[in-house]
């Protein structure tokens, strides 16, 4: 059985990480209200980041909740995921949506990342 946690190694954890994916951002996929960048990595795993700011989801239990969704998200798909840095950037219009549909979303938008640094590997 595999490991499914969601341990300090799956996250972005100082500014330098969340700079180098903007910077070197490779990938970009838009989804209703949610937007991920990509860039490469060579640890082997993917890691991913956050940014929920208020201006776009105001309660701070909104902003909770989509970043649990989103974690529980990484870590059941990681091991299906490229070695790339993901930031996840909350836009307009996510609080309108509910759980379930912000999850499907998600799981599309992995998907949709990882076919598209495919097609990139493969243009190489």
């Amino acid at each position: 059985m595999s490991c499914q946690g969601y341990p300090r190694r799956l996250r972005l954890l100082t500014a330098g990480d969340y700079r180098h994916v903007f910077d070197t951002a490779t990938c970009k996929v838009h989804g209703k209200g949610l937007m991920a960048l990509a860039a490469p990595s060579n640890l082997g795993h993917p890691r991913l980041g956050l940014i929920f700011s208020k201006k776009n989801v105001r309660r701070a239990v909104d902003r909770n909740r989509f970043k649990r969704i989103a974690r529980e998200s990484i870590r059941l798909r990681q091991h299906q995921l490229p070695p790339v840095d993901i930031v996840l950037l909350a836009r307009r219009g996510l609080v309108e949506l509910d759980n379930e549909t912000v999850h499907r979303q998600l799981h599309g938008m992995w998907r949709r990342l990882d076919r598209e640094l495919q097609k990139l590997e493969n243009s190489r």
